[in-house]
């Protein structure tokens, strides 16, 4: 009986000393897999190179610049003063709001419109030792100050997309696209760290869309036109070069 009890102790101890062995290395948890946001997280270099402000002379005294026409359907509002040059063509407002003065085709505009093109080009040929290169979809992407480059076109889609001025309240950020730039529906441009709209600066080679209630921060410096989809908002100011700007039930507000 003796013996049998000690053989029944010593098994008992194996098994305790085996569960215990599992419970202190439990199977690994798997690494979940990556979703279309976080796949384009990657890291974006802080630049130590700040970038002086675009000046932007009348231009920047308006909200709206186009330079074939202006259209519009739906309640949009814009607070700010709108112009054309060398177009003539205003349209839907009413029912469109204007909070500003409409200046088509007056001293204004034209300087506006010489301003602008001084602006595009200064933005377009900017240069630093640290510039960084993007390209493809900004969205889940932080951005520091600095300059930045697109060789293509630009989309703000799966995930919104980042300023964070680092507490910096004058930090410039500037944006150089080829070609076009395109937000997705409901997308947004998030400031942080102090960043300011009226700092944020994009050069687009072609023309920019703006996707159904997406959120839009900065002065968008089309070569050629700018659509608002129905219900997309900006902080900034729109300016056209040479196209049209097209809107739907929007919200503009001069940065």
């Amino acid at each position: 009986m003796k013996k049998s009890l000690i053989t029944f102790a010593i098994v008992s101890i194996a098994l305790i000393a085996g569960c215990k062995k599992k419970t202190d290395n439990p199977s690994p948890t798997p690494t979940p897999k990556p979703t279309p946001e976080t796949e384009n997280r990657m890291p974006i270099p802080v630049q130590t190179t700040g970038q002086a402000t675009i000046a932007l002379g009348q231009a920047g005294t308006l909200a709206i610049l186009a330079g074939s026409a202006i259209s519009n359907t739906g309640g949009t509002v814009i607070t700010g003063d709108l112009g054309l040059s060398p177009g003539t063509s205003v349209g839907g407002f009413p029912p469109g709001i204007l909070n500003g003065d409409r200046h088509v085709n007056d001293n204004i505009s034209t300087q506006a419109k010489l301003d602008l093109t001084a602006a595009y080009n200064d933005a377009a040929g900017r240069t630093s030792t640290d510039i960084v290169t993007l390209s493809g979809n900004l969205g889940g992407l932080t951005l520091t100050p600095g300059l930045y480059k697109s060789t293509s076109s630009l989309a703000i889609s799966s995930g919104d997309l980042t300023f964070d001025a680092k507490g910096n309240a004058n930090a410039v950020f500037i944006i150089q696209i080829a070609s076009t730039l395109t937000t997705t529906s409901g997308r947004k441009v998030i400031l942080s760290g102090g960043a300011s709209a009226a700092n944020i600066f994009w050069q687009v080679g072609s023309s920019a869309t703006f996707g159904t209630t997406s959120v839009f921060k900065g002065t968008v410096m089309a070569m050629q036109a700018i659509t608002f989809n129905t219900g997309a908002t900006l902080d900034g100011r729109a300016l056209a070069r040479t196209g049209e700007i097209s809107m739907a039930g929007n919200t503009i507000v001069k940065q």
